[in-house]
């Protein structure tokens, strides 16, 4: 009975790319929190200051994910060995990569080889993006399309949404707080990943879908995916407000990887959809 429910909720909705229901929204969600914990402990532990520059750092990992899941949704690495780049299991390949690029930027640094193991770290962030996105540009022009025009077009939408909500913040509710990078960083992630499924839905020319829970039910409800802007702001104000409030707290550290955290869930899939949809997959 306890394999039945696991493999109904877990192992077949990732085996067969199935959209996420309450149950597996719910796990993933503890998994996030327990993983943020353990890594600022483990951070702490080791030393590495947690603060603007690591996050900053980190940032190509995130976009390295988006684009892991892409190569998935090409159907050039064949099952089951595709199911490595598949939630959740994709989150530990690139949090095992993340980690293991930092350790050796750390210890590179500590070997006097290179001056800042944060920019080292960066780096190998940076070059993992380059050759993951070769692998795909080589996709597109040997088997798909690579249409710039939706790169163009979701990116605008992505930049004017994030400018318009940033310029709501700073100057309508004059919270100059807003002016931090992270939060950039964090409202251009979340209307990334708003203005991709927007796209995706009402006007590309494939059919997509919406997978998550909450969101598919509002486009549904709504009958546009466009809604996906109102989801947004309705969760990342509140949210930047709270996680202001809380930095005020005293805990700088835990800040920022909650922060970070909360890029993740949107810059990564916001990438992952953009790229799918320039490549027609």
């Amino acid at each position: 009975m306890i394999w039945d429910f696991i493999y109904k909720y877990y192992v077949g909705p990732t085996l067969n790319g199935e959209p996420y229901t309450i149950v597996d929204t719910l796990t993933y969600a503890l998994i996030l929190i327990l993983a943020v914990y353990l890594v600022y402990r483990w951070l702490k532990k080791t030393g590495i200051d947690i603060d603007q520059e690591f996050i900053v750092s980190t940032i190509p990992f995130v976009v390295l994910g988006g684009l892991l899941r892409v190569v998935e949704d090409t159907g050039i690495i064949p099952r089951p060995w595709n199911v490595i780049l598949v939630t959740p299991v994709i989150f530990f390949v690139v949090f095992f990569i993340t980690v293991t690029l930092l350790v050796i930027a750390r210890t590179l640094e500590k070997n006097g080889l290179i001056a800042s193991y944060t920019r080292g770290y960066a780096a190998g962030g940076i070059c993992a993006c380059i050759i993951t996105a070769a692998v795909l540009v080589y996709f597109g022009i040997t088997e798909t399309r690579i249409a710039l025009g939706v790169l163009v077009t979701i990116l605008a939408m992505a930049a004017v949404s994030s400018a318009a909500v940033w310029s709501l913040l700073r100057y309508g509710l004059k919270w100059s707080f807003a002016d931090d990078i992270l939060y950039k960083l964090l409202i251009f992630g979340h209307m990334l990943d708003a203005s991709a499924t927007s796209f995706g839905i009402d006007l590309h020319e494939l059919t997509y879908v919406e997978v998550h829970v909450v969101g598919s039910h509002l486009i549904e409800a709504t009958g546009t995916a466009f809604s996906m802007f109102a989801l947004k702001l309705a969760v990342i104000i509140p949210a930047i407000y709270v996680l202001e409030m809380y930095r005020k707290e005293g805990n700088s550290q835990l800040w920022h990887l909650i922060i970070l955290a909360m890029i993740v869930v949107g810059m990564a899939p916001g990438i992952r959809d953009m790229v799918r949809m320039i490549l027609y997959v």
